[in-house]
């Protein structure tokens, strides 16, 4: 009877063994494609307008947040502010040098960015003044 046992004892942990790598598998797959479906970039491109705000903000993950007024519009509306975020340092120092100035500024649209890398899916790379 205890022959019996250990081996139904022996097969119970090669399934449970099997079964913890297949779950271990398919969670580390779908992190992977998580992760690129996150960061996966649907458009690129370029906006113009006067940086009239660029700040470091957050709680948990600190993000470098700024909005440009674009032209066409005097008056300051959610349809002429365009919000972005910045993931790089030197960029964002780099703007806050053209802070009230005419700036051009380019871009990348995620689909869904992370916390960490901003409160927008468009983030800037690039900034330079326009003359």
């Amino acid at each position: 009877m205890s022959v019996q046992f250990d081996q139904v004892k022996q097969k119970a942990g090669k399934i449970a063994r099997r079964t913890l790598w297949l779950i271990l598998a398919v969670g580390l797959l779908f992190s992977i494609g998580y992760y690129f479906y996150r960061t996966y970039t649907i458009s690129e491109g370029t906006r113009t307008g006067v940086l009239f705000k660029i700040s470091k903000k957050g709680v948990m993950f600190k993000t470098y947040e700024g909005q440009l007024h674009l032209g066409g519009s005097t008056i300051l509306t959610p349809q002429s502010t365009w919000n972005f975020s910045v993931k790089n340092e030197a960029v964002y120092q780099q703007a806050q040098q053209f802070d009230g100035k005419n700036i051009k500024v380019y871009y990348r649209e995620l689909i869904d960015a992370f916390p960490w890398q901003g409160d927008t899916d468009y983030i800037v790379y690039k900034v330079e003044p326009v003359q």
